[in-house]
């Protein structure tokens, strides 16, 4: 458990992790959960930043008060402490006076596509639209560790959020860390970010600061952040040690979780049905069309399927663009669409020869489920 919230929960009030029964439906736990936290409209896709209010949310514990519109933040502070010579703490006018940057990154949950697989991990029930691409303003993290002097046996760096809550039985503040040479990288830097496409940071979103971390699933991007702590011994903490991690069964230790696949994403063409989502196009020309990302490497390919992953056609990527290293590209491709039904779906590649697969490697936590997307299609 996570140090300074002593105890742990029965079952009735903090359920331990679990995997659906073979004809279980989603729940009302799950149900109230996808109520709190919202997915990308896949027809955002179309922007090339997100607008805040259609970026993904995930929300592990409360909103902190302090992120709440019209909430006083004259009693925030950021702390960086623990293994450094000169601990600081900041007041965000303290923060905004540090040279600022500007980073294009996309975001996506590590539980992207939970909810398609088979057997389902019962949790947050996310399809596929758990992504998003912001501008975010705020200062290096480097350039904060610097000015606190890491002394020479730290290893790591511990960031805790505002948000407090129970997991699994266990109280804790949501709390993640990096290997301080992640946390002090010059090619990805991490930034410590109070601003969301030029406006302050939405409630949702961390205000009033949060971390964002370029090529890391979204739980490395520590919200509502107070603190920064460096240690000289890794940190054991539960969302770093029990959640986020591959496993496969129970007594699996896993992997960390870390690095976000490759995914490309369709925006579904011509008009849906309300409770379906099935589309409907006209026969002939349709432009198919949408993003596609890697957190390892700079996506290099593209290929579209109009015929259920039978056969690929190489989409056209827009151009790379130098300084959004981090962010997802456009790509297009022109399909005649002819009378009957179609399954569409489309993979990306990456410069480190990552790529798609057609189906997802299952994990007990729904973790990194990266499998093409289907979008099925009627045309008239």
């Amino acid at each position: 458990m996570d140090a300074g919230h002593p105890g742990r929960y029965p079952a009735e009030v903090s359920s331990p992790a679990r995997v659906a029964g073979p004809d279980e439906a989603i729940g009302a736990d799950e149900l109230a959960l996808a109520a709190r936290n919202h997915a990308l409209p896949l027809e955002a896709l179309r922007a090339e930043v997100t607008p805040a209010g259609l970026h993904y949310v995930l929300t592990h514990y409360d909103i902190p008060a302090v992120a709440v519109a019209g909430a006083d933040d004259a009693g925030w502070r950021l702390t960086v402490a623990g293994r450094c010579r000169t601990p600081l703490r900041l007041d965000l006018a303290a923060l905004r006076a540090l040279p600022a940057v500007t980073a294009r990154v996309t975001l996506e949950c590590a539980g992207n596509g939970r909810a398609l697989l088979s057997p389902r991990p019962v949790s947050q029930p996310w399809l596929d639209g758990a992504v998003g691409t912001a501008d975010w303003t705020g200062v290096p993290l480097r350039v904060l560790l610097a000015q606190a002097r890491p002394a020479p046996e730290a290893v790591e760096a511990v960031f805790t959020g505002a948000d407090h809550g129970i997991e699994r039985g266990v109280e804790q503040d949501y709390r993640r860390s990096l290997p301080l040479p992640v946390a002090l990288a010059e090619d990805r830097p991490v930034l410590v970010a109070y601003a969301m496409n030029g406006q302050p940071l939405p409630p949702q979103h961390g205000h009033p600061v949060r971390l964002v971390v370029p090529g890391w699933y979204g739980m490395a991007s520590v919200k509502w952040l107070c603190g920064i702590e460096l240690t000289d011994t890794p940190f054991t903490g539960f969302q770093q040690a029990v959640a986020y991690r591959y496993r496969r069964s129970p007594d699996d230790p896993g992997e960390p979780v870390t690095r976000i696949a490759p995914r490309a994403l369709l925006v579904p063409p011509g008009m849906p049905d309300f409770m379906s989502r099935t589309r409907v196009v006209r026969p002939g020309r349709v432009l198919l069309e949408g993003r596609a990302w890697s957190g390892h490497a700079p996506v290099t390919r593209v290929e579209v399927s109009t015929d259920s992953g039978r056969s690929w056609h190489e989409a056209e990527l827009a151009p790379a663009d130098p300084r959004h290293p981090w962010a997802w590209r456009h790509w297009h491709y022109p399909w005649t669409a002819t009378p009957g039904r179609h399954r569409l779906g489309a993979r990306a590649h990456d410069a480190a020869q990552h790529g798609q697969p057609l189906d997802a490697e299952w994990n007990r936590g729904g973790f990194g489920n990266n499998a093409v997307q289907r979008v099925p299609v009627v045309c008239l």
